[in-house]
């Protein structure tokens, strides 16, 4: 089967096509469509989906990466006139990655005709977590009228990862307790255990948790009753802040780029070593916070352009942590592409799920 993976972003689309047959998985081909809606690139999603689907080729299924699938879709599921719908409510919940992973499911049917499509949610990972996990201090009508929860996101790296992280330990995914740290240019930790997560620091939007390259991670609510009261600013001013302005960029006055901070902090630039310090010190409370939900760990795995290229920043991060227990420090490459050919293949041919991560 050739399974066609769209990962589409507000202005970016990612394109996969890997066949799948007898056990082997092979990537035929790769690409990414840029600046799209911005000069130079292509006018909306529509044509950034015709131009990948000229160098696509043929194909058998298409598997979209859809960010928010609410409560309702707990794994992957084949598209029709219902899941899209939810996937439409769903774009109030995720503003900036529903609308363009939509925009692309409806404009590869219309070109590709009756091929199936699957939607591989990235919330469904975390369909695991308890109330008690996922609830916010609120009045409990918020949850129950307005679905306000934790959702989490990132879920198909971590679960790609914390399945691959068993296979390298040689146990049963069952059988392991992992705290998983995708960090790159949006970041998240998630505790797993026996395959199934057990809590994860993002929440109800993906700018809970820890310091991103240029979101704010936990922040107290309190500061935006102050911005808009001594500031005058305006709920979308606050929200430009927290979302583009903030993080490593943020802190820094200068990138939202580890590797440039890495580069001037060595310089001596006082601002990107603090942002630094502020970026591993958060990763490791979430460390030691899932350490003590999940009794201990047997590995700590690292995945994300950060987490796979920045030994420095692994070793601030993991630094002390081994006066908890003993565990192994696994660097992961997530590959979220595959997954999702998997999640499609598997749900077009109707065979069980696996959990297999090469």
């Amino acid at each position: 089967m050739r399974v066609l993976v769209l990962n589409a972003g507000s202005s970016s689309l990612k394109y996969q096509v890997i066949r799948l047959e007898g056990g082997r998985e092979e990537v035929l081909v790769k690409g990414a469509v840029e600046r799209i809606g911005s000069p130079g690139g292509p006018a909306d999603h529509w044509a950034a989906v015709r131009e990948a689907l000229e160098k696509a080729g043929e194909v058998d299924a298409v598997g979209h990466r859809v960010v928010h699938g609410g409560e309702k879709y707990r794994e992957a599921v084949r598209i029709d006139t219902e899941v899209e719908r939810v996937i439409e409510e769903c774009c109030a919940l995720a503003p900036l990655h529903n609308p363009p992973n939509l925009a692309c499911y409806r404009a590869s049917k219309a070109l590709l005709g009756d091929v199936p499509h699957v939607a591989v949610f990235d919330t469904a990972f975390f369909h695991t977590l308890a109330p008690h996990v996922f609830l916010y201090g609120l009045p409990l009508e918020y949850y129950e009228r307005d679905h306000i929860r934790r959702y989490g996101f990132h879920g198909t790296s971590h679960r790609y990862v914390s399945a691959r992280a068993a296979e390298l330990l040689g146990r049963a995914p069952e059988e392991c307790r992992l705290i998983t740290c995708h960090l790159g240019n949006g970041c998240s930790i998630c505790a797993v255990d026996g395959g199934r997560a057990v809590d994860v620091s993002l929440g109800f939007t993906p700018v809970e948790g820890l310091v991103m390259g240029t979101r704010c991670g936990d922040i107290d609510p309190g500061v935006v009753f102050h911005l808009m009261r001594a500031r005058g600013m305006s709920v979308d001013e606050v929200e430009e802040l927290f979302i583009r302005r903030s993080g490593l960029l943020g802190l820094s006055g200068r990138s939202n780029d580890m590797r440039d901070l890495v580069q001037a902090a060595a310089a001596g630039d006082a601002r990107a070593r603090l942002a630094i310090d502020v970026f591993c010190y958060r990763a490791k409370k979430y460390i030691g916070a899932y350490w003590a939900v999940l009794g201990g760990a047997d590995a700590i795995v690292f995945t994300g352009g950060i987490g796979e290229n920045r030994p420095e920043i692994r070793g601030r991060i993991l630094e002390g942590l081994d006066r908890l227990g003993r565990f192994e420090v696994l660097v992961v490459p997530t590959n979220e592409e595959l997954l999702i050919a998997r999640d499609t293949a598997r749900v077009v041919s109707g065979t069980g799920t696996t959990s297999r991560a090469r």
